[in-house]
């Protein structure tokens, strides 16, 4: 077995750091209802400006569900950043495969199709995250993980 594609090795723990930070950045601005004003304007521009369609007018309720998502997935990041662990890894994986699921759940019924460089990050992270566990499912080699 090559070591260096186990959940165990430092390479995989960086990549659960980067994806850590990664949701960090791009979640921190849908924690509170002030900050996701901020970023619900900046991505509607964005996606104004690369003919990719804009958000919905913001409501009370998709407020409540985007600081609940933020404020969750920041927490979640910081422990990752924190403390990074191969089951953290899997965790995330799993959390990848579920959010990229949802999300092409929404764009197969029109949602704002900036959402695709979304769904591209969470395919890449969770595939990087969730291999190395497959081969750990095959071979019974756990790498210290309980």
């Amino acid at each position: 077995m090559i070591r260096s594609r186990t959940p165990s090795h430092p390479g995989y723990l960086r990549v659960v750091r980067a994806s850590a930070w990664y949701d960090l950045v791009i979640t921190a601005g849908f924690a509170t209802p002030w900050t996701y004003a901020l970023a619900h304007r900046a991505l509607s521009a964005l996606g104004g400006t690369l003919g990719l369609g804009t958000l919905p007018a913001l409501d009370p309720v998709q407020t409540l569900y985007a600081n609940l998502m933020g404020s969750v997935v920041v927490v979640w990041a910081l422990l990752r950043i924190v403390q990074p662990l191969p089951v953290h890894g899997l965790a995330d994986g799993v959390a990848r495969t579920l959010f990229a699921a949802w999300q092409a759940y929404a764009l197969g019924h029109g949602a704002f199709r900036l959402l695709w460089l979304f769904l591209v990050v969470e395919v890449a992270f969770g595939v990087v995250q969730l291999v190395p566990w497959s081969r750990v499912r095959r071979t019974g080699f756990t790498g210290g993980v309980a």
